[in-house]
């Protein structure tokens, strides 16, 4: 029995030796596009963290060198700076409660058989292929132009004073322009969640006499938490990074009402020409990005963790 077992246990450790041979040709074969990838992550990474400790002017040429953390400290001290950051986290946190919101009523719609199911659900799909820099022409010059926008039509056809949403409600027609265009990506990881909840659990809940607020808190909600997650981190690095919709509509403004970080950094390279304060607010929005993901993973995995727990 002893001599059977030893056997035994040198034929499982030559077959793991074997499989370990095999796999490791394949391990080579993914190194040049791991290198490739870090590359070309670390080397942008690592220049713009270098010109953020040198001054670095386009205008002045002849005032370079050694800056320290004298960018940063520009940074720390611009009010127009800290005003772009609390933008930047409004737009995210407005953008996604508006986005996951919707785009789970729209998913728990078109989860249901009604007449024209296909055909609707291409139509709410259809914002999310839509490019931004066209969804802030869109919606500027079709929809709330104050003067021959179809926002401006249907205040006129109810007897209302056309408004100028741009001027008047920035920041808001800024966060309807990308919660119209990201509510459809929500809408298809939720809905594609929707489409694998098992059938048998409804049936016993419903069974045992839960309403539709109970089935929906206690099976739905608990199944959706991973792609709820999935949205959550998906559209939050998006939102971090809008530009576009702002570029073509507000250009930051009035004032700097709707300037995010991303409309800042840009300001401070084709505007100030400023490359070493540039540079600190991107190393800085990328410190921010990092936090909020963090931020985001572990207020997720708990809400998870807890609803498994219950």
């Amino acid at each position: 029995m002893a001599v059977s077992a030893t056997t035994d246990t040198k034929t499982a450790r030559a077959a793991a030796a074997r499989e370990k041979a095999r796999r490791a040709p394949a391990k080579w074969l993914l190194a040049p596009a791991v290198v490739f990838l870090l590359v070309w992550m670390i080397v942008p990474l690592g220049m713009t963290a270098y010109y953020s400790f040198r001054n670095y002017n386009l205008m002045m040429p002849t005032v370079s060198g050694w800056a320290g953390l004298g960018n940063y400290a520009a940074l720390w001290n611009d009010p127009t700076f800290w005003s772009a950051l609390g933008i930047t986290l409004l737009i995210v946190g407005v953008c996604l409660v508006i986005t996951i919101g919707l785009g789970l009523a729209f998913a728990l719609l078109f989860h249901r058989q009604f007449f024209g199911r296909g055909v609707a659900r291409t139509l709410a799909v259809a914002p999310f292929f839509v490019m931004p820099v066209v969804t802030g022409l869109i919606w500027k010059n079709m929809l709330m132009d104050p003067s021959y926008g179809i926002f401006a039509w249907l205040a006129r056809v109810f007897g209302l004073e056309p408004i100028d949403w741009l001027g008047q409600f920035p920041l808001a027609s800024i966060i309807a322009m990308i919660g119209w265009e990201w509510t459809p990506f929500a809408l298809l990881v939720l809905l594609t969640g929707l489409q694998s909840l098992p059938e048998d659990q409804l049936e016993a809940v419903r069974l045992d006499g839960a309403n539709k607020w109970h089935e929906f808190r206690h099976i739905v909600i608990p199944h959706l938490g991973q792609v709820i997650y999935v949205v959550v981190m998906l559209e939050s690095i998006f939102f971090l990074t809008s530009f576009a919709e702002i570029y073509t509509t507000t250009s930051g403004g009035p004032g700097t009402s709707t300037t995010n970080l991303p409309y800042y950094i840009y300001q401070a390279v084709f505007n100030q020409y400023d490359i070493g304060v540039s540079s600190a607010a991107a190393v800085a929005a990328v410190i921010l990005a990092n936090f909020f993901a963090i931020f985001l993973i572990r207020f997720v995995a708990g809400n998870l963790n807890a609803g498994e727990n219950r």
